[in-house]
């Protein structure tokens, strides 16, 4: 009977079969809405990663116990601003929901604005820990670089030798190491600068000392007191190059380090287009400073660091490097072969730590074959900053904050053309939803054909 009464009536048929498939949809939009709220998953698809984090933030996020208090200080019309304040602190409370975040008007309240020293419109203030900091710019790398400034409460201070035409760590010379200077600010480190000649001794407020390739030679008394630095438990980071080292001898004999004359050539970096001279970290020995490290680095003109055995220190190797390579006694003008009678084959070590306890502290030291590789010119390649950083870190007994650099923001912005933007206008207001108008008119004339046959 029913059967019969669909035949005589298509149009009902249609009507039930158009209500059991509404039926079906809803189902399943309410069965795949129960499953996102039970597992949410996201992809973040913008260039930036707008939409989330880093693993670096989400590891300092973890280690930050305690509230975060954040107060913008914006005007109350500007909602576009707000609400991408909104979105971006969001992106951290996900991982972090004791994030408070606040907007206060300064034309409405501009004794608090004068309080806080506001001179900017959307400025931020972030309280932690009883510490305050500013932050002007939003975004991941700023931000997290400050809560890792706001971490650290020994505040360490970390010198460095510029007096004797030294890279500088403030420098923005293609051989300075100016970018490396301004990550350990980033990292909360302060850097300054030590004129050996004129100070009486290396203060003892020296975190960290590090030592780059002199260009003339140090004095005696300069030596000396480089020398009782160390004897007295100084931390130290000694990036040494190729060639003179300008009275520094003394120093890698203080240490039993051996530096072997020549420097690396690694036949893997000629296949990556690079030139042989510049050696490939790939490959890292079991380290603090490179547990869970996986990024490639670059060394140019890179020298062996060698060392004698002896009881005075632990040493373990951190880069050993071209392993189909070798150690050439000169820097090859044409293309580089191997001197079986002046040249060593690899793997050649160019990075070493050394540890002793000392005056009840343990006492360390990272040297490294090649000062280039933390040079202005080099030092993006690959990871060389996230491997000087770390060492630093080591270096100041806070392993806690070894982990790959905060990527860098890229410029996302999108320019148009009126023809452009008048195109894209036009496929999103007329032709997209002509197209879907089609496209139901075609399904609809379809369904009421089957239902009248």
């Amino acid at each position: 009977m029913a059967s019969k009464f669909l035949m005589q009536h298509p149009q009902f048929k249609l009507l039930i079969i158009n209500l059991a498939f509404t039926a079906w949809l809803l189902a399943v939009a309410i069965l795949l809405q129960q499953l996102a709220t039970d597992h949410p998953v996201q992809w973040d698809m913008t260039q930036n990663g707008n939409n989330s984090l880093s693993d670096s933030t989400v590891n300092v996020l973890a280690q930050m116990p305690g509230k975060i208090k954040l107060t913008m200080f914006i005007n109350e019309n500007q909602g576009d601003m707000q609400q991408a304040a909104r979105d971006f602190v969001a992106t951290y409370q996900r991982y972090k929901p004791d994030i408070r975040l606040i907007f206060i008007d300064p034309e409405k309240q501009p004794e608090q604005a004068r309080k806080a020293n506001i001179r900017l419109n959307g400025e931020m203030l972030v309280d932690y820990g009883g510490r305050r900091e500013r932050l002007s710019q939003l975004n991941e790398q700023a931000f997290t670089g400050l809560l890792l400034r706001m971490m650290r409460t020994r505040n360490q201070l970390v010198r460095y030798l510029d007096t004797h035409g030294e890279p500088s760590l403030e420098g923005n010379r293609e051989h300075d190491l100016g970018k490396f200077g301004r990550q350990l600010r980033q990292n909360g480190f302060r850097l300054e600068g030590l004129n050996l000649a004129q100070a009486s001794k290396i203060p003892i407020d020296t975190s960290i000392l590090i030592l780059t390739q002199p260009q003339i030679d140090l004095l005696p008394g300069e030596i000396e007191k480089l020398l009782h630095y160390v004897a007295g438990g100084g931390n130290l980071l000694w990036l040494v190059d190729f060639g003179p080292l300008h009275g520094l001898e003394r120093m890698a004999e203080n240490l039993d380090i051996l530096l072997t004359p020549g420097i690396v050539i690694d036949p893997a970096a000629e296949e990556m287009n690079l030139p042989a001279t510049w050696a490939l970290g790939a490959n890292y020995p079991p380290h603090v400073i490179t547990q869970n490290f996986n990024l490639t680095t670059t060394f140019p003109l890179a020298r062996s660091i060698d060392w004698e055995e002896s009881d005075a220190w632990h040493r373990i190797p951190l880069a050993e490097v071209a392993p189909r390579g070798w150690l050439s006694h000169n820097i090859p003008e044409d293309k580089p072969y191997f001197n079986s009678t002046q040249d060593v084959p690899g793997p050649i070590t160019i990075a070493l730590t050394l540890q002793r306890n000392i005056n009840d502290r343990e006492q360390r030291i990272a040297i490294v074959g090649s000062s280039l590789f933390l040079a202005n010119a080099y030092s993006g390649n690959g990871g060389n900053l996230d491997l000087g950083v770390g060492m630093v870190n080591w270096l100041g007994h806070e392993e806690i904050f070894i982990s790959p650099r905060l990527r860098p923001v890229k410029d996302d912005t999108v320019t148009l053309s009126k023809t452009d933007l008048g195109i894209l206008n036009g496929s999103l207001l007329v032709a997209l939803p002509m197209l879907l108008i089609s496209v139901g008119a075609v399904l609809w004339w379809r369904n009421l054909r089957h239902a009248q046959k």
